[in-house]
């Protein structure tokens, strides 16, 4: 009884945000900027030059950098291209809401790019409203540092619906951060890209959007680790990786129908083969350790041959009561 009162008490520790003692950024009046900055007059001339209008400026409270307010045209706003796909629905839904508050609140984010073109990292839904509404201007928070798109984006990446929209914003993001940046490395962008395994798992959704994601995912978090290459040359190897994976989806396939041809219907069935196949299934790395389970490539060669091996008559009906301990989120 005592260890479940102290498992409990410990439960109830980890839940808790402690606020940080040694306070940091800055003061209110250090927050303060005028329109007349320099570092922020080329920002003030283009949303100028594009029928917006200034309102305001300050200094973020955390790192000191210069921002503009502004009211800009919303067609002189564009989403980054690798933005996860806009849902219609969502976007209308969105502009139903706002119709009923009678209020666009929630300013863009909107960064300047190195085309010259005004990019917004995180509101294609509200811009997409905002264009079904005919909203002439909406307000935005205007940075001139282009690369906050790219960490704008890894904090909606969290936030992202599903696997399969996270997996595309990434592999969209590592796609033009290679072209923008050919000679950095693959790891020095892990913030931004949250988890290596969704590199991988875009290229994949990339090229077929039914893919069922979700079932591999418990594998690759255990093998897939961020690579010290450059990010031309990393991608080339993780489109092998993209590659061997839909082979061995294939088979596994080709497994479920034998297995729903035996008399099984489960929407867990792909879930389940995968585990059975998957060669680190019941690894466990320990906290703090970076270190793969095993090799990509070797694990990836193992799980093809357990895949062609695969004995379909050894599944009994009670081996699916076992799948939700290891099904994750849909793809």
């Amino acid at each position: 009884m005592a260890t479940r009162k102290s498992a409990k008490k410990s439960r109830g520790k980890r839940a808790r945000l402690a606020p940080r003692k040694d306070k940091r950024g800055l003061d209110a009046a250090e927050i303060v900027l005028g329109l007349d900055s320099d570092a922020l007059a080329p920002l003030v001339a283009q949303v100028t030059g594009a029928g917006g209008a200034p309102i305001g400026a300050y200094r973020e409270p955390l790192s000191g950098r210069a921002l503009l307010i502004a009211a800009l045209p919303v067609e002189a706003v564009q989403p980054t291209p690798f933005q996860r796909d806009l849902s219609p629905t969502h976007a209308k839904r969105l502009a139903n809401k706002i119709e009923e508050s009678g209020s666009f609140l929630d300013p863009l984010i909107v960064v300047r790019g190195e085309d010259g073109r005004l990019w917004t990292p995180n509101g294609r839904h509200r811009l997409a409203a905002a264009r079904h509404l005919g909203l002439r201007q909406v307000t935005a928070l205007v940075s001139p540092d282009e690369d906050l798109a790219f960490r704008i984006l890894a904090l909606n990446t969290e936030k992202a619906h599903n696997l399969k929209d996270r997996s595309l914003e990434v592999i969209r993001m590592a796609r033009n951060l290679a072209k923008r940046k050919p000679r950095a490395r693959e790891s020095e962008f892990s913030a931004e890209f949250e988890a290596p395994e969704l590199l991988t798992l875009g290229i994949i959704y990339d090229k077929n959007p039914r893919f069922g994601g979700g079932a591999y995912s418990p594998f690759l978090k255990k093998v897939d680790r961020f690579s010290d290459k450059t990010l031309p040359a990393s991608l080339r190897v993780r489109e092998d990786y993209a590659s061997r994976i839909t082979g061995i989806d294939a088979q596994v396939k080709r497994i479920v129908q034998g297995l729903e041809a035996r008399g099984f219907k489960s929407p867990y069935l792909r879930t389940y083969v995968v585990a059975r196949i998957n060669p680190v299934r019941f690894h466990k790395i320990k906290k703090g350790d970076t270190r793969p389970a095993m090799p990509i490539g070797e694990a990836l060669t193992r799980m093809a041959a357990a895949a062609k091996k695969f004995d379909a008559a050894s599944v009994k009906a009670g081996d699916l009561a076992l799948v939700a301990a290891v099904s994750s989120e849909p793809g």
